[in-house]
């Protein structure tokens, strides 16, 4: 039995504005600055959006693995810091090869995003207090390391974090390769698929045969790499370790997740092009701010203000879903 044709219309123009809603800011906000920006739609301004967004990509596409499985990881940020001072200790103090300390710095990032698959799923901790309290833990060894002060890079890293190939600048490219395996690795292999019937309930899931702790473990174990790989791409586009490395972007990541179409429940969502809209989206508004020489104190609140509505829509987007599913299973014990 067809719903009414009223309802079946307010449901086809929510999908519509769930489906595309952001997609239509995205594009108003580039109109808008294209008229008031100056140099907005010029080459050097996209690749330099690009350039911005790229850490924010990478960062993002490990999160969105744990956000399809209904968790949350909010230490992202500090899984990155940590990295980085890891990254730099091997290198002036224990004067390890540049590329060994950056093996071993990914190799940071992923035995700390394990130490939150543990919590979470051996001693069975609530994500979201787990990496809460992993947040401020990890970012106070980082502080420790770092005596909380600014260090240089090599030159051969600080080179390598404004390198091209023609126009593209290659944080870009490893950007754009982690996005285009991860999409592969979602939409491909059973890991994938496994992460979203576990988001779509863990009791669900079992049943259908997915390893809900072994799927989970090892969506925090690559957020946890790519964190670490994240550290590194803003380490070089900056120059330096600094404290504000990775600081706030937990909530960066999870508001570019939502935009994209993940949701915070779990469940649904691509990473291409998903997290590719919303980090661009991030990314654009930020961009076009800086264009208009905007006061600094613009910024968080611009980020919040965003992060605010990515949140709104994706809780409105569930509890219609919700009451979609509740109508349908009345229309099918009706007919």
């Amino acid at each position: 039995m067809a719903p009414p044709k009223n309802v079946a219309k307010r449901m086809g123009a929510q999908d519509f504005f769930f489906t595309y809603g952001f997609l239509v800011i995205m594009f108003v906000v580039i109109a808008l600055y294209s008229v008031t920006a100056p140099h907005f739609l010029s080459l050097p301004n996209f690749m330099a959006i690009l350039q911005t967004a790229a850490p924010l990509l990478i960062i993002a596409s490990g999160l969105a693995l744990v956000i399809m499985t209904g968790k949350i990881d909010m230490s992202i940020g500090s899984m990155a810091f940590l990295s980085c001072c890891v990254c730099l200790k091997l290198i002036n103090q224990m004067h390890l090869p540049i590329l060994t300390s950056v093996a071993l710095m990914l190799a940071c990032g992923t035995l700390l995003g394990m130490v939150n698959g543990c919590i979470v799923v051996f001693l069975r901790v609530n994500p979201l207090i787990t990496t809460l309290g992993t947040l401020i833990a990890f970012r106070g060894v980082a502080l420790q390391l770092s005596n909380s002060q600014t260090v240089g890079l090599p030159d051969s890293l600080r080179a390598f974090g404004n390198m091209r190939i023609g126009p593209v600048f290659v944080t870009v490219i490893i950007a754009t390769v982690v996005l285009v395996i991860m999409h592969l690795v979602h939409t491909r292999l059973s890991f994938g698929r496994d992460m979203t019937a576990l988001g779509n309930g863990e009791e669900v899931a079992s049943r259908l045969g997915v390893r809900v702790r072994g799927v989970t473990f090892w969506a925090f174990t690559l957020s946890g790499f790519f964190a670490a790989l994240c550290g590194l791409v803003a380490m070089c586009q900056v120059g330096s370790l600094n404290p504000g490395i990775g600081n706030g972007m937990e909530f960066t990541a999870v508001a570019a997740v939502i935009i994209g179409g993940i949701s915070l429940f779990g469940g649904e969502g691509t990473i291409i092009p998903g997290v590719i809209l919303g980090a661009c989206t991030l990314a654009i508004i930020e961009n076009g701010l800086n264009l208009l020489s905007a006061s600094s104190y613009a910024y968080p609140f611009v980020r919040g203000l965003v992060i605010f509505l990515a949140m709104y829509a994706d809780s409105l987007k569930y509890r219609v879903r919700s009451k979609r599913r509740t109508i349908d299973a009345s229309l099918e014990s009706v007919a």
